[in-house]
């Protein structure tokens, strides 16, 4: 029954971590994945780090990529709060993990809602980071969330008791399954970040990386921070997995437009896009549910180690 209820909670999240600052225990069996500064995942929206302790976000990357001797900090922010809150977060939490490594940047990489938080912090403080990668990232905001908006307009009574609910109720669960403790919470301000609204409204202020127009790349460089996008197109990828037929059904509201199910294919475009064409859903880009992706696919955890081997050869 625990083990149902923490991957149906899996499923239902738009994107999924924790400061769990952890350096490197895994021995290095090569140099392939060696970054030459830390690399921070980031999660996204209902994020968590590991639920009762089956279910893993990242699951098996960060140990892939610290075989490869990279150094990788998971970070924690809010499971639900808007871009800004968890940017600030994530941000706290950069100056405590270059304190704790010596190191003078670092590489961050974020899924979904990850994306935007990490832009933040690349934004007010790109000193700190070397480089930005968005995977699946609302760069341009999500139908979905502006189909729940329709639903329940911001400031609207119903936004307001929908989100007090949400977050009194699925947040809260997420927190105690994963252990950890709670952070701030406002799914409502989620929504509106991840809206196509709220994403433009951000792009006003951070525009570093994001496409002028059309759904090409977007500046590579931005005031010294390198940043990289990619993703997937495919809602359905495997048959086993149960969170398959939820990104299905809310991939009909992208009206035939590529999706992996949350994201549009050219809303995750930002900086030097590697690939948006993945045959990947949104939680297959991190891994789940449980590594049940597809199998005509590169895996996800050797997409991650390459993209450490790419910033290790760009000299990040």
């Amino acid at each position: 029954m625990k083990r149902t209820l923490t991957r149906v909670v899996a499923a239902l999240a738009i994107a999924t971590g924790t400061l769990a600052a952890m350096a490197p225990a895994q021995a290095q069996t090569s140099s392939y994945t060696q970054t030459r500064y830390p690399v921070v995942l980031v999660h996204g929206l209902f994020g968590f780090d590991s639920l009762a302790g089956s279910l893993d976000y990242w699951y098996k990357i960060p140990q892939a990529l610290r075989a490869g001797g990279a150094q990788v900090y998971v970070a924690k922010v809010s499971a639900a709060n808007s871009t800004e809150v968890r940017g600030e977060q994530l941000l706290t939490q950069v100056r405590e993990i270059l304190a704790i490594s010596g190191a003078k940047k670092v590489n961050l990489i974020g899924h979904s809602h990850g994306g935007p938080t990490t832009r933040y912090v690349a934004g007010v403080a790109p000193e700190l980071v070397a480089s930005v990668t968005s995977i699946g990232g609302v760069n341009r905001g999500s139908a979905v969330a502006d189909a729940l908006l329709k639903i329940a307009p911001d400031g609207s009574p119903l936004n307001g008791a929908l989100a007090g609910t949400v977050d009194s109720t699925l947040v809260a669960l997420i927190e105690k399954l994963a252990g950890q403790p709670s952070l701030p919470r406002d799914s409502g301000a989620a929504l509106l970040s991840l809206s196509t609204a709220g994403s433009a409204k951000f792009n006003q202020r951070f525009p570093a990386g994001v496409p002028a127009s059309g759904c090409g790349d977007g500046e590579h460089a931005v005031k010294g921070v390198r940043y990289y996008s990619w993703g997937g197109n495919r809602p359905l990828t495997n048959v086993l997995d149960i969170s398959d037929a939820l990104l299905g059904a809310t991939s009909l509201l992208f009206k035939g437009e590529p999706n992996d199910g949350l994201v549009a294919a050219c809303s995750m475009n930002l900086g030097k896009v590697i690939r948006t064409d993945y045959r990947m859903n949104h939680l297959d880009e991190v891994n789940q549910v449980l590594g049940l992706v597809s199998l005509f696919e590169t895996n996800p955890v050797e997409v991650y180690r390459q993209h450490a081997n790419r910033l290790k050869n760009a000299g990040l």
